[in-house]
């Protein structure tokens, strides 16, 4: 077979799978919109995946700490501004996180969990659904920035299949935008001491 008919059962392949692809898939491409069940699978999977353990901040309450709905998903407080993380004793202690459970401090240096909501300034309001699966199945920001630090499980959640990440994606653009903006992580100190010199 010559090139340009390869080409052309290619593309004509393509056009007739398209039909064919899950309805997932193609209302994430198409532009008309995730179905009731699609943002239904994403919620269940945000929540099966703990997504809130970390990215929904913490507040004290009557039998102790609990997630703070008003601001769920919206990632680290942006009005809580974190001291030096302490020095852990010599031994196997390797983390320490805050009480909001939104900043964590280990050899990586201190990471700040992302808000996750559709805020378009400080939230994922601006990503696409390719954005969000790059970000995840390389463990780099939008794909091929900054590496995703601790302790994002991202090895694990880079096996979602892609209906999964459009499912959670459309859940994600269903939640109310709040407007946080997460800090940048910090170095580690040793990395952070030797720049300075």
């Amino acid at each position: 077979m010559n090139r340009s008919a390869f080409s052309t059962t290619a593309v004509s392949l393509a056009l007739l799978a398209g039909p064919l692809l899950s309805p997932v898939a193609r209302s994430a491409d198409d532009g008309s919109g995730p179905t009731a069940d699609t943002v239904a699978r994403g919620h269940y999977l945000v929540t099966i995946a703990g997504c809130n353990d970390c990215h929904t901040p913490l507040k004290m309450g009557p039998a102790g700490p609990e997630p703070d709905m008003d601001r769920m998903l919206s990632g680290h407080p942006q009005s809580l501004a974190m001291p030096a993380p302490p020095k852990l004793p010599d031994g196997p202690w390797l983390v320490t996180a805050a009480a909001t459970n939104t900043a964590w401090s280990g050899p990586w240096g201190v990471s700040f969990t992302a808000n996750l909501t559709p805020d378009p300034e400080t939230g994922l309001g601006r990503w696409t659904l390719r954005n969000f699966m790059d970000t995840i199945r390389s463990g780099r920001h939008l794909g091929r920035g900054r590496p995703i630090l601790p302790p994002m499980p991202y090895p694990m959640y880079k096996h979602f299949t892609d209906e999964d990440f459009a499912a959670i994606y459309a859940y994600l653009r269903t939640i109310p935008p709040i407007r946080n903006q997460v800090p940048e992580p910090l170095p580690p100190p040793v990395v952070a001491a030797a720049s300075m010199q």
